[in-house]
């Protein structure tokens, strides 16, 4: 497991946490800059040299320690079709990734081995302090808010949205359902079916673009193998 992290920088390009542009060691090239005085000399490419006759430092995007802070959605949809325990495995998961560089706990400090489900959901992070550094989000992604603004509020963001393939794809196509959230009920039939599909569909690509404008993002779901889908998705990388 020590050969993955999760992703600090965002999947489209925005500057990122970790990177820091100097003369040094890092995993990834930057530039070529003018030799300046005091660059050490391991550093200098001399295949510039041979075609230019000049001096150049090589620059790379040297590691800087990183800081998550982790919020796990505790609301009452969480309870459905398995979320909750599903989403605990990916937190574990993912918080242990992130112990050798920095994980807390939204609300209680460092991380100290169990997790805490916020019960009122991720509307939490609305009336509080934006979390330092990256904030990565468990949740389903179904409370009732401005999740753009919750997104851009957060600024450095990893979202990992735990959906069940019932929620996913529904199998009926007429039933009563109830809001486990406000206790609503609708009758539905396949025309509402159908409209919940292109709905959701609509609400997943928002999700998923901002959060990758602003860190990563995946959608998991219930029971499938967490590791591959999280490498898959660009949420966690190789060291």
């Amino acid at each position: 497991m020590t050969r993955y992290r999760i992703r600090a920088r965002p999947t489209q390009p925005f500057a990122g946490e970790r990177a820091q542009v100097r003369p040094g060691r890092g995993l990834e090239f930057y530039e070529l800059r003018g030799y300046a005085q005091g660059d050490e000399p391991r550093f200098i490419d001399w295949r510039a040299f041979a075609r230019t006759g000049r001096l150049y430092t090589r620059l790379f995007q040297a590691e800087a320690p990183a800081h998550f802070t982790f919020f796990l959605d505790g609301s009452t949809s969480m309870g459905l079709f398995g979320k909750q325990a599903f989403a605990e495995r990916v937190f574990r998961l993912l918080v242990g990734l992130a112990r050798p560089e920095g994980a807390f706990l939204w609300g209680r400090g460092r991380y100290r081995g169990q997790p805490a489900p916020v019960a009122a959901g991720p509307r939490a992070l609305l009336g509080t302090p934006r979390p330092k550094g990256v904030t990565v989000l468990i949740t389903d992604g179904l409370d009732e808010l401005d999740w753009l603004e919750l997104l851009k509020r957060l600024k450095r963001v990893v979202l990992v949205q735990v959906m069940a393939p019932e929620e996913l794809a529904p199998s009926f196509a007429e039933a009563l359902l109830r809001d486990v959230e406000t206790g609503g009920q609708l009758e539905v039939g396949p025309a509402e079916v159908r409209g919940y599909q292109e709905t959701l569909e609509g609400h997943l690509l928002r999700l998923r673009t901002a959060a990758r404008r602003l860190g990563s993002y995946a959608l998991l779901r219930v029971g499938e193998p967490i590791l591959p889908a999280l490498l898959r998705q660009g949420v966690l990388e190789e060291r």
